[in-house]
């Protein structure tokens, strides 16, 4: 059964949908600031995202990355309202020829269409409000996040959602991520607005914990290695045996990955963030 839930925060509106309800990760809120739309929810959810479209007049459809749950329903938006999509380079040219789903992914989002983006322009205003792009790759090589420095809110993409994780995708990278995440927390903000977790008021902090959990995990995995274990070892002694979700997707998205992808973090490279 779908689950179906309205925001609001302030002036900010949102509606939670999606085919399951397995946590966060299974979810997704679409998000509207006055005339903007960010992201579109997944395909598998159109008829509800289409109500929640419908019931204002859309100006703006601002795309963080390409991943189904935030892409799926561009094409039917852009269709039914006339409004294109845009967002960042890569995105558009993801989205115009289209791209591989997992089955597991396709059975929580379903499968989008292809769309026509067009590219984010040099300026951008959400809300009326001047909006800073911010490119953070790491979980996807295209993901942008949207600050609004005005009111210190930052649409945060799939940077966030939580502030200890345990699994990550085969294409992502622990490295990247940490870079991009230090790259936000230079900024100034406070609340995150996220497509899974909703509202995260504090998030700088939280996002800065997330930072350092990062780091410490990949510190205590290459210490292990050190110590000449394995790579399923040290997965088990640091995050537990793999889950149903791991197996299921044929380690596509697992505990093991997240320990790899550890492996090769650079420790080095990234400073202790410090509470501004």
């Amino acid at each position: 059964m779908s689950v179906i839930k309205h925001y609001r925060y302030q002036d900010l509106e949102g509606i939670r949908v999606g085919r399951f309800n397995l946590g966060v990760n299974t979810t997704f809120i679409v998000y509207r600031l006055g005339s903007t739309v960010i992201d579109t929810g997944p395909s598998n959810q159109w008829r509800y995202v289409k109500l929640f479209i419908e019931s204002r007049p859309l100006k703006q459809l601002l795309l963080t990355h390409h991943h189904e749950d935030h892409s799926g329903n561009a094409d039917a938006i852009h269709r039914l309202t006339g409004v294109q999509p845009i967002g960042p380079a890569r995105t558009v040219d993801i989205l115009k020829r289209g791209f591989r789903i997992p089955p597991m992914q396709r059975l929580f989002w379903g499968s989008p269409n292809r769309a026509e983006v067009r590219e984010l322009p040099g300026e951008i205003t959400v809300g009326g409000e001047s909006t800073e792009a911010i490119f953070t790759p790491g979980h996807a090589k295209d993901m942008h996040c949207y600050l609004l420095p005005e009111r210190g809110w930052l649409f945060s993409a799939d940077l966030y959602i939580a502030n200890y994780l345990k699994l990550l995708r085969s294409d992502e990278d622990v490295g990247i991520l940490l870079h991009s995440i230090g790259t936000v927390l230079e900024r100034d903000f406070d609340t995150i607005l996220c497509p899974h977790r909703g509202v995260v008021e504090n998030g700088k902090q939280k996002l800065r914990e997330k930072y350092d959990y990062l780091l410490n995990l990949a510190s205590d995995a290459q210490e292990l290695r050190q110590e000449g274990l394995a790579l399923v070892e040290i997965t088990r002694r640091l995050l537990g045996k793999e889950g149903m979700v791991g197996i299921v997707s044929r380690y596509n998205f697992s505990k093991r990955n997240l320990i790899a992808s550890c492996l090769e973090v650079d420790l080095g490279a990234f400073p202790r963030q410090e509470a501004s």
